[in-house]
């Protein structure tokens, strides 16, 4: 199949692998492809490289190696994350937690199932139209039986930078685990766990242009991390099963490209990014979603007054551009984000909602055909609307 004529906006899902990362990757699958537990030169090998691979990620989250746990992903690095604080928060009498109602639903749904099945008491802070938690809320929340706080780096819908420092240094200053989700972070901004006051962190590859099915999770030496998977003594005793070698290494070496070259991508996506945004928001009863300044370089999240995201979805499709509605994890939900949601649209708003995600990989003619496409798919679907006909008649008060 044939499909280098689409454009591919849709990065905040997952992103094509480097030929650096399949580079890295492919001596392990062919070559090197010992199990790293064996005590034989073949398995010694691939020990070596997944160490180095251990020390690479580390040093580009400003971490140390030993600090670095390898997981299948975001979510499972989440769970463990969360779950670990919240079972430790538990023997000493502490269960609550503290965490925002835009978080991904990895880290919502782990929050409702400690709530609902161990009795936990979980606070879920606003993040205001602007779609950023305010350090001092997360003061204010903080209880002395407070166990963990749970905020995400950057918003995988919206694409809005949460202030992870001040938070952090909240967090500990109260003595409280700090845990933040990075998948959208990690690889795009700066990201510095020691200077961001991070206890634990998660990310995962195929945000950054390795595979995907692997992630690591970072936990700060002195934090106790418990087992998420039993029945071996792999990652220090912390996750069972014969490490995925190839991945690893791949993860690694698309993380130190991406790590190197983020001055130079940054310019380059807030250059195209902020193009289609001034272009799109010239759409009468349209809204850019997030704050216009504190947001990743390539995601951009707008709704359009009276037409639903799915149509104008399929419809981007024919004219051969990728994007989104919202997160991959819930692309098949008629639901409207909660995301959208939490930052306070109307339900008939958030409905129309389309998300860009650009990455260095996008260009010029890229950015060009989107901003030619969008304009000419929500007149197309507002002229088949019954709703939009009710709101240009007067019907009904235009909400954006």
């Amino acid at each position: 199949m044939d499909f280098s004529n689409k454009v591919y906006a849709d990065n905040a899902a997952t992103t094509k692998m480097s030929k650096t990362a399949i580079a890295a990757m492919l001596p392990y699958l062919d070559t090197c492809y010992g199990n790293p537990s064996s005590l034989y030169e073949l398995g010694q090998a691939a020990k070596e490289a997944l160490e180095a691979a251990r020390a690479d990620m580390a040093s580009c989250i400003g971490a140390d190696p030993a600090e670095i746990f390898f997981t299948s992903c975001g979510s499972e690095s989440d769970n463990q994350a969360i779950r670990s604080a919240a079972h430790i928060g538990a023997l000493k009498g502490k269960k609550h937690i503290i965490s925002t109602a835009f978080e991904h639903h990895a880290v919502l749904h782990t929050l409702k199932k400690l709530e609902k099945e161990e009795g936990f008491e979980v606070t879920l802070l606003d993040v205001h139209s602007n779609g950023i938690v305010a350090a001092e809320e997360v003061k204010a929340a903080i209880r002395p039986d407070t166990c963990l706080v749970t905020v995400m780096f950057a918003n995988n819908e919206i694409g809005t930078v949460q202030p992870v420092k001040e938070i952090g240094a909240v967090c500990r200053e109260a003595g409280v685990t700090f845990h933040t989700d990075a998948v959208q972070a990690v690889g795009h901004i700066p990201v510095n766990v020691k200077e961001q006051n991070i206890d634990m962190l998660s990310l995962s590859a195929h945000k950054f242009h390795g595979p995907k099915g692997i992630g690591a999770l970072y936990c700060r030496r002195g934090v106790r991390l418990l087992p998420f998977i039993d029945g071996g003594a792999q990652e220090r005793g912390r996750r069972a099963g014969t490490e995925n070698v190839a991945e690893i290494v791949a993860m690694a070496a698309a993380l130190k490209e991406a790590c190197a070259n983020m001055a130079g991508n940054t310019a380059k996506l807030v250059a195209l990014r902020d193009k289609i945004i001034s272009a799109l928001t010239k759409i009468p009863h349209s809204r850019l979603n997030g704050d216009r300044v504190h947001r990743l370089p390539g995601t951009i999240n707008m709704c359009f007054e009276g037409i639903e995201g799915e149509g104008l979805l399929l419809h981007l499709d024919d004219r051969g551009i990728c994007a989104s509605s919202g997160s991959a994890c819930t692309s098949g939900s008629l639901d409207p984000s909660h995301v959208l949601l939490a930052i306070g649209l109307p339900h008939e708003v958030a409905h129309g909602s389309l998300r860009i995600s650009l990455c260095e990989y996008n260009t010029e003619e890229d950015a060009e055909r989107i901003i030619e496409a969008v304009p000419e798919v929500v007149a197309y679907l507002r002229n088949m609307s019954p709703v939009w006909k009710e709101l240009e008649r007067g019907e009904k008060k235009h909400l954006l």
